[in-house]
């Protein structure tokens, strides 16, 4: 075979043995948090129900309805945070993979708004945990009827708390896409700022379909996504001066 197809060749696996080598350690970086993590199932899963069971009345508890839930339950939960917390070196591993096929430019504006990405997905799911998911439960607590007993199963518990975290999690990243529109020169701040009142609409919209069904969960997250807006559409005006000043 002619010898610069035999290089891309080589090229090509010595890519994808760097793509499995990268790959395996996160893989294991993952395996080893959740091994530590699981022997603290039951206190992960108490610090996730806490919120919940401070509005309920004295002696109340969540219930499992399934026979496996008292087990599975808290252990699906551990591997779930422990992804959530080796995310930031899984992140690491994919950037040293692809860092060399950017260009300096790209390199230095990828590397921040990795960093700040990770961290506004941090923000907005600390911020559902101690603000909205208490907000929210209060509400829908004391909206139920006085003669009905709330009996919470811990699956569906753990799957709507994390469905808050996993949301506000990424609508705290919009910032980071408004940026990137605007840095990439897709479109102007200033023609973002035109249409402001349709991007409004918009993550009302949004927010209809990814909050829980009732108007107050809708408001609790379609106001943060209209401020993070603003943030990044202050940010790209700020990089948009600065490429027009060079």
């Amino acid at each position: 075979m002619p010898e610069p197809f035999d290089n891309a060749q080589q090229s090509f696996f010595s890519h994808l043995g760097e793509l499995r080598t990268r790959l395996m350690r996160a893989l294991s970086a993952l395996a080893l948090v959740f091994g530590i993590l699981a022997w603290y199932d039951g206190e992960i899963f108490e610090l996730l129900a806490r919120p919940l069971l401070r509005l309920l009345p004295t002696g109340s508890h969540l219930v499992a309805t399934d026979v496996t839930a008292s087990f599975m339950a808290p252990l699906r939960l551990s591997f779930l945070v422990s992804l959530f917390v080796i995310m930031p070196y899984i992140l690491f591993e994919l950037w040293g993979f692809i860092a060399p096929a950017l260009y300096r430019e790209e390199k230095r504006v990828a590397l921040p708004l990795l960093i700040i990405s990770c961290l506004l997905f941090y923000a907005g799911v600390a911020f559902s945990y101690v603000v909205i998911l208490p907000t929210v439960l209060h509400f829908f607590t004391h909206a139920a009827p006085h003669d009905v007993q709330l009996m919470t199963d811990i699956n569906h518990y753990i799957n709507f708390a994390l469905k808050f975290f996993l949301v506000f999690g990424l609508a705290f990243e919009i910032p980071v896409a408004t940026f990137l529109l605007i840095w990439s020169g897709m479109v102007g701040a200033d023609e973002l700022a035109a249409k402001r009142r349709y991007i409004i609409v918009g993550n009302f919209f949004a927010a209809m379909f990814l909050a829980p069904p009732d108007a107050f969960s809708m408001l609790m997250l379609a106001v943060p996504m209209c401020l993070m807006f603003e943030a990044g559409l202050i940010a790209g005006r700020m990089v948009q001066g600065r490429q027009r000043a060079a």
